[in-house]
């Protein structure tokens, strides 16, 4: 309980240390990165994006199309905001833990700034102690980000054992130099560096990776996501906003225990997946806790994950003023020897899209390409 308790008093000392003014949390932002903050405002209340991951490196049926999009086939148009998963970057191979290329998905980030499209990332980082270990690292089996069966906040601890003083900290660092290095990377045809969102240790306030809720402390959380920010900032990226983002909470108390402060902070996120009359009412409440929070803060919001995207939430959703909504990727399926495919229960993904289309609260690349 007091460690609970002191969490929630470093949230309350980032809120009374920081003006609650709409401005970008890095002081030393790039005119890129707060014209990135600005145009997201006023996208936010002109409507909500909407949101697909690996949308123009992956399909149902494909990989690595340059120019291929699922929501394109399905509706004619890009979407307003993709995707990428930057997961096992850090070990220094050639694709992510989605085996995606990082030289394909470096090249449609670049592409997709042309066209004056967001980008938000994700980074599943493999386990820090685990992933040491002999055997072979599969994606969400051994050495992944959900290995976390033998972790808890008292005991084997991996966020304390990347933190300063750890025993992992300088193979944390060599980890941060890699991602720093291929964010570096991405710079337009001027040259300068692609303003994006980068939404790190998502979902804390679940048990599932190994910086969740009950892997460790809320204080030890939050000062790995400071680290990494004060990072990727020394490192000269000051072209990233930078998103605060959980998994099913019910409260505000539970949703801010383990907010790093309003200076690390441009928006406010949340992941809900599910679909049905209970989860109508849970993810109706959340928005309203979480949007409220965006505004009291100044800060920007998106339901960041979610999935399907049914008729009933995309009813609830256009009630609030969101940035986006992201929906998960299609991953290629092939059949099995031997194997029948399900039968489709409900609408299907492009009938779900289609819908989404036809309603103006929802906007695509060529809806936010006139908004700058």
């Amino acid at each position: 309980m007091k460690r609970i308790t002191f969490s929630l008093l470093l949230v309350l000392a980032g809120i009374s240390a920081f003006a609650q003014t709409w401005q970008v949390s890095d002081p030393e932002a790039t005119p890129e990165a707060k014209q990135l903050f600005e145009r997201l405002q006023k996208i936010q209340k002109k409507g909500t994006m909407f949101g697909h991951q690996d949308d123009l490196v992956t399909g149902s049926t494909w990989r690595a199309e340059k120019g291929r999009s699922d929501t394109k086939d399905a509706v004619g148009d890009y979407p307003g905001v993709v995707g990428f998963e930057l997961g096992e970057i850090e070990l220094g191979g050639k694709h992510s833990l989605d085996s995606n290329f990082f030289a394909d998905i470096a090249d449609r980030v670049k592409w997709f700034d042309e066209q004056d499209g967001i980008i938000t990332v994700s980074w599943h980082c493999v386990n820090p102690i685990s992933s040491q270990w002999p055997g072979v690292k599969t994606p969400n089996g051994p050495g992944s980000a959900w290995e976390v069966g033998f972790l808890s906040a008292n005991g084997d601890n991996a966020v304390r054992s990347v933190l300063p003083g750890g025993c992992n900290h300088s193979m944390f660092n060599s980890w941060l130099d890699r991602l720093a290095n291929f964010f570096l990377s991405w710079k337009d045809k001027d040259g300068k560096l692609i303003p994006f969102i980068f939404r790190p240790y998502h979902e804390h306030s679940g048990s599932f990776f190994w910086w969740g809720r009950t892997r460790c402390y809320d204080e030890e959380f939050v000062a790995l996501y400071r680290y990494t920010v004060d990072y990727l900032r020394a490192k000269g990226l000051h072209n990233i906003l930078y998103a605060y983002n959980t998994d099913k909470v019910y409260s505000d108390e539970e949703y801010l225990a383990g907010y790093p402060g309003d200076e690390y902070c441009d928006m406010i996120s949340i992941d809900w997946y599910g679909s049905g009359e209970e989860f109508n009412k849970n993810i109706d409440e959340a928005l309203a806790r979480t949007t409220a929070i965006a505004q009291a803060k100044c800060k920007l919001h998106a339901l960041s994950e979610c999935g399907p995207l049914s008729f009933d939430l995309q009813k609830i959703l256009s009630g609030y003023e969101s940035s986006y909504v992201l929906i998960w990727r299609n991953a290629p399926f092939k059949l099995r020897p031997g194997m029948t495919p399900r039968p489709q229960q409900g609408p299907t993904w492009a009938e779900l899209v289609q819908n989404l289309k036809k309603n103006p609260k929802y906007l695509f690349l060529k809806d936010i390409q006139k908004i700058k």
